[in-house]
C-alpha cells in the first residue's frame, strides 16, 4: 500500500524537488535523462535481485519457490522503490550531457548495494556512489552544489518535507549532527578571518547542503546502526568536508566526504552493536523486500 512505507513519501519529495528545480532554477536537465536513469537503476534492481540476490540468499525466497520461473516471480522488482529513489537523486543532483554517463552512474549505483556489502549490509549510499564514480571515471559528468541558492523558501521547503521522512525512519541524530557540526567549524573559520556573519550564513544557507543532509545523509540501510555511531560517522563527514572545501576548494565536498567515510560504517557497527535498520514495520513483514 503506498504511502506507508516512508521511501513512498521520500519518492515524492524527491520528484517534486525535480520538477520543481526543473520549472523554477531554469536547469538544463533533459526529460530523457531523467527517464533513463529511471529506467536503467530498475532494469539492474530487477536481474540483480534475479541474477545474484536469490542465489546467495535463501531467506529471499522459500525452498518451493526458489526455482520457481513463473513469470510473475521473474518480472517482479522486489525493492522498486529503492531504485526509483536512487535514481531521483542522481536525476537531482549529477549533470552530464552524455547518455552513457547517466547509464553508468545507474549501473554504478545499484550494483554497488550488492558488492560493497559486510554482513549483508551495503555501506555506501547508491547514488553517492554511481556520483563519484563517473567523476572519476570521466570529463563529461559533474555536479552542481549550488544550483538550488539559497532562497528561504527553498530550505523551509526541503526541511518541512525531510522532518517529514527523519521522523518515520528516525534519523534526525545524524542530520542535527552533521549541520551542528559543520556550522561550528564555519563560524570558527569566520571569526578567525573576521568576515562578517553574512559570509557564514551564506555558506550555510544553501539548498544543495540541507538536500544532502536530509535525503542522502540519512539513508537508514548504510548508515551505522547505532546512535553514537551514527554521531561519530556525522560528525567526521562534516570535519572532512569543511576540510575539503575550504583547504583544497573541492565544490562538492560533501559528496566526496560522504563517499571517502562510508566504509568507516563497518567499523563503527562492530564497535556498537545495535538492530539493524528495517523498512518494515510489523504489518507489513510479510512482504518483506530485498536490499
Amino acid at each position: 500500500m503506498l504511502l506507508k512505507d516512508a521511501r513512498d513519501f521520500q519518492i515524492l519529495f524527491l520528484s517534486t524537488f525535480l520538477i520543481l528545480g526543473i520549472a523554477t532554477r531554469d536547469w538544463t536537465l533533459k526529460p530523457e535523462f531523467i527517464l533513463t536513469a529511471i529506467l536503467t537503476c530498475l532494469l539492474t534492481q530487477w536481474a540483480a535481485e534475479n541474477i545474484i540476490l536469490f542465489k546467495d540468499d535463501p531467506q529471499q525466497l522459500t525452498s518451493s519457490d526458489k526455482f520457481n520461473l513463473s513469470l510473475p516471480n521473474i518480472l517482479k522488482i522486489h525493492s522498486w522503490r529503492s531504485a526509483l529513489i536512487t535514481s531521483l537523486g542522481l536525476s537531482l543532483l549529477l549533470r552530464t550531457n552524455d547518455y552513457s554517463v547517466i547509464i553508468l552512474a545507474s549501473l554504478a549505483a545499484i550494483i554497488s548495494k550488492f558488492i560493497f556489502k559486510f554482513r549483508d549490509k551495503h555501506f555506501f549510499n547508491p547514488a553517492n556512489f554511481g556520483i563519484i564514480l563517473v567523476l572519476i571515471l570521466t570529463p563529461n559528468a559533474w555536479v552542481s552544489p549550488g544550483q538550488w541558492g539559497d532562497d528561504w523558501w527553498c530550505l523551509l521547503l526541503f526541511a518541512g518535507t525531510g522532518s517529514l521522512i527523519l521522523k518515520r525512519v528516525g534519523r534526525w541524530d545524524t542530520t542535527a549532527t552533521f549541520l551542528i557540526s559543520y556550522a561550528l567549524l564555519e563560524a570558527i573559520r569566520n571569526f578567525m578571518l573576521g568576515w562578517t556573519w553574512d559570509v557564514f550564513w551564506h555558506r550555510l544557507m544553501s539548498g544543495s547542503l540541507l538536500l544532502f543532509a536530509l535525503f542522502m545523509l540519512t539513508d537508514p540501510r548504510s548508515i551505522p546502526n547505532a546512535r553514537i555511531s551514527r554521531l561519530i560517522w556525522a560528525t567526521c563527514i562534516a570535519l572532512l568536508t569543511f576540510v575539503m572545501r575550504n583547504q583544497f576548494f573541492i565544490s562538492p565536498a560533501i559528496f566526496w566526504a560522504l563517499f571517502i567515510l562510508s566504509p568507516l560504517t563497518i567499523i563503527l557497527d562492530l564497535f556498537w552493536s545495535a538492530p539493524r535498520f528495517s523498512w518494515f514495520n510489523s504489518i507489513d513483514v510479510t512482504n518483506k523486500e530485498a536490499t
